[in-house]
């Protein structure tokens, strides 16, 4: 199953290439862009803090998390993917993020700064999150197209060049887990309610997703290993559960004593938004459920014009 995968993985590298900083994907909606795309006027704020301080200028990782910065406070809301019950398409809600679109949005924004000179608009955006949130970095329309776990999403984008994964390399061990959240749970998300026959090929998903090659740091030692980690990391916490890998994701902030978790929170002591916590090691002691955390590092889409940024000075 693994050699299959792998060499799957392979053909995807060597069929995706990479675009070129003058050639961003061109974004095609299926369905309005008032239904796909919410904050215009966060997004404009955003662009405008952007411009003023230059941004584009920092490297990937302080880049993704200056975003992630600027939208503290946003409130935290589920289940903002599910525009449709039918048709899938890529979006953003700029006005409601959960822990993962808080990641996509703040890493495809701080992307977009450096495959555009100016003119930033929604669809830009939008195109970098379907690059970054769909298997092959395309959506078909359909559901499945669409990747529902994060260990098939670093995979993925990692094949296609876009990311690496240093966590093995960091000391990590094997994670083994059966996956079926999506099968057990179907009734919660409005696609498969509404197309119960995607079910079948979910479980096949589930399948591959299982025999993925996947490891973690052990929360006893990730204080130890904090100092390989970088500002704008991506870290998902991973979790007791066999029947899934990790529960939780955020982005990697460091400061004078160690790196910090940035993360929308669901939790109601927290206010429910997206707030800059504590150390990552401190966080994992806040649960019993809190099994230890991958590192995903994701890349710029290609090298950054020189004259392109001496325009934004």
């Amino acid at each position: 199953m693994k050699n299959r995968f792998f060499l799957c993985l392979a053909v995807f590298a060597a069929t995706a290439p990479l675009p070129a900083a003058d050639s961003l994907p061109e974004f095609k909606p299926r369905l309005p862009m008032s239904v796909v795309f919410k904050g215009q006027k966060k997004f404009d704020l955003l662009v405008k803090q952007a411009t003023r301080e230059n941004w584009a200028t920092l490297p990937i990782g302080e880049r993704t998390a200056r975003v992630g910065r600027a939208l503290l406070g946003t409130p935290y809301v589920n289940y903002t993917l599910e525009v449709h019950d039918h048709i899938e398409s890529p979006s953003v809600n700029l006005q409601g993020l959960d822990c993962w679109t808080f990641y996509e949005v703040s890493l495809a924004f701080a992307r977009m700064l450096r495959v555009k000179d100016s003119d930033y608009r929604p669809a830009d955006l939008l195109a970098l999150v379907e690059m970054e949130r769909y298997r092959h970095g395309r959506c078909d329309g359909s559901f499945l197209s669409r990747m529902h776990f994060l260990e098939e999403v670093f995979a993925d984008n990692q094949a296609r060049g876009l990311s690496t994964n240093p966590t093995k390399a960091l000391g990590g061990e094997p994670l083994s887990r059966e996956i079926h959240e999506m099968t057990t749970a179907w009734k919660s998300y409005r696609y498969l309610r509404n197309n119960p026959s995607l079910l079948p090929r979910m479980a096949v998903i589930q399948e591959k997703v299982s025999a993925l090659p996947v490891y973690h740091i052990p929360r006893s030692r990730v204080a130890s290993a904090e100092r390989h980690i970088q500002t704008g990391d991506i870290i998902a916490i991973t979790c007791k559960d066999s029947s899934s890998y990790t529960s939780h994701v955020g982005i990697a902030v460091r400061k004078s004593d160690g790196v910090h978790f940035m993360h929308a929170t669901s939790r109601r002591s927290a206010g429910r938004k997206v707030i800059l916590d504590g150390r990552i090691s401190k966080y994992l002691r806040g649960s019993d459920d809190h099994y230890g955390i991958v590192i995903y590092r994701p890349f710029d889409l290609a090298a950054p014009n020189a004259s392109n940024l001496a325009s934004k000075g």
